[in-house]
């Protein structure tokens, strides 16, 4: 394992060079300003035919200052940590003199501030080192190629990083954290000319000892791309589809969207009326946790400083919640829930953190087996969700589904439908896995346009 040195892990210098902006920023004129410094260090490798193609290092901090003056503000960033604080605090305030009035600019209140830090286990302090990772993806990629099948390797890689965020505002705040990450990918590609099919896995996680085996992403990514050989296509139905985990959890992120405060605010939502009602079947929950230990997304505190918790923003089916930093809480008059995200040269904005749908009580098989003629996706294709109107039509690929079961592999079919009713006509199995930020189980919704033939 590599061990970096003891300073990337000590992020009192970078709290010590926030706290002389913020300070140099109210001696120049600014009325409230804050300082965020962003850490990063990352490691890859790509390896594809047993041969290393790639291998990329990079290390680095950035800061950025944003200052207000009465209801203006501005926002200012630089990656070199040795240069004026005074310089770059007296820019931002020129700035932020003739900006236009933003009336709901501004810092979070004391009283939101968060003043604890829970030990969220983010961290790995060993990283593996160049030939780790190698080692790592040529596995991988060696068990894909290894199934019967699979005529060519898409590429295989592997990754190690650590990253963090130090936050010092002028009314009292002043926070750090750091976070590791540790990930496995690979793409296989199977069949020959005109007839070849690709597909992946790939595991992403905080800890090097949560990676799962490389040897096993290989396995599925090559079952998967075996068994998408020779699809078919299909005429045009309305039928029940199935959505796989890894994709099912983009219908989760189209309610993400939909439900982000600065969306509302601005009432492009197909939801902005919606709160506290109904939009999905009773029992279904939807859960953001800012403070699950490992969590890809987790953090002690959000881009103002304010302390997070776990809120449902549906429960029971029914709307509890917009996320909400600051700004848009003040704009619809409601109290920011810690969900602000922000890099060093821009303003904070709404963000989910790990977000999931909790399982159902059916496994996917229960839930399936009902279906005389269906469609079980398992792969999506383009961004066709329209978040103000609710249209949704994605092109998609995966497999037929007759009497319960998976018949063939199907391409080129899109499908469609309006995203509130297929809100309302959703029903989760029971194998729900926290395997990427935002997470669904097997998902079935009833009526949707298959477009084919």
């Amino acid at each position: 394992m590599l061990a970096p040195t003891d300073s990337l892990f000590d992020q009192t210098a970078l709290l010590e060079r926030a706290e002389r902006l913020v300070k140099a920023a109210r001696a120049a004129g600014a009325d409230a300003a804050d300082a965020v410094a962003l850490r990063n260090l990352s490691l890859s490798v790509e390896v594809r035919d047993g041969g290393v193609e790639e291998s990329e290092s990079a290390e680095g901090d950035d800061i950025g200052l944003r200052v207000l003056i009465g209801k203006r503000q501005a926002m200012v960033s630089s990656n070199d940590l040795s240069g004026d604080p005074a310089e770059l605090a007296q820019r931002a305030v020129a700035m932020a003199r003739v900006a236009p009035d933003d009336k709901f600019a501004g810092l979070a209140d004391e009283s939101e501030l968060a003043r604890e830090f829970p030990d969220l286990d983010l961290i790995d302090r060993a990283l593996p080192r160049v030939a780790d990772l190698e080692a790592r993806a040529s596995a991988a990629e060696a068990a894909a190629l290894a199934y019967e099948g699979v005529s060519k390797s898409g590429g295989a890689s592997a990754s190690a990083g650590i990253g963090g965020m130090v936050l010092v505002t002028s009314n009292g705040f002043r926070g750090a954290y750091l976070g590791s990450s540790h990930g496995i990918s690979m793409t296989a590609i199977a069949g020959e000319g005109t007839g070849m099919e690709r597909d992946y896995d790939y595991s992403y996680v905080r800890h090097a000892a949560d990676l799962e085996n490389p040897e096993r992403i290989g396995l599925r990514a090559a079952e998967r791309a075996v068994a998408r050989l020779s699809p078919r296509k299909v005429s045009t139905r309305k039928v029940p589809v199935v959505f796989d985990p890894r994709v099912a959890s983009s219908l989760v992120g189209h309610l993400a969207s939909a439900v982000n405060g600065a969306s509302v605010a601005r009432k492009t939502s197909f939801l902005k009326d919606k709160l506290g009602q109904k939009i999905f079947a009773d029992g279904i929950r939807i859960i953001d946790d800012p403070l699950r230990k490992r969590g890809l997304r987790s953090h002690p505190f959000d881009g103002e400083g304010v302390a997070g918790k776990p809120i449902a923003l549906v429960d029971g089916g029914v709307l509890q919640s917009w996320l909400l930093d600051c700004a848009t809480a003040r704009e619809l008059s409601l109290k920011t829930n810690g969900r602000a995200s922000r890099g060093v040269s821009s303003a904070p904005s709404p963000s989910s953190t790990n977000l999931h749908m909790a399982a159902g009580n059916l496994s996917p098989g229960e839930l399936m087996a009902d279906i005389k003629d269906g469609f079980y996706v398992t792969d999506l294709i383009g961004m066709g969700a329209n978040m103000v109107t609710g249209d949704y039509s994605r092109g998609a690929s995966g497999f037929w589904i007759e009497n319960g079961k998976i018949a063939y592999a199907v391409s080129e079919v899109t499908i469609a439908g309006h995203l509130t009713d297929i809100f309302k006509n959703l029903t989760p199995a029971n194998d729900l896995e926290f395997r990427y930020s935002t997470n669904a189980p097997t998902l079935r919704v009833e009526g949707l346009t298959v477009a084919g033939q």
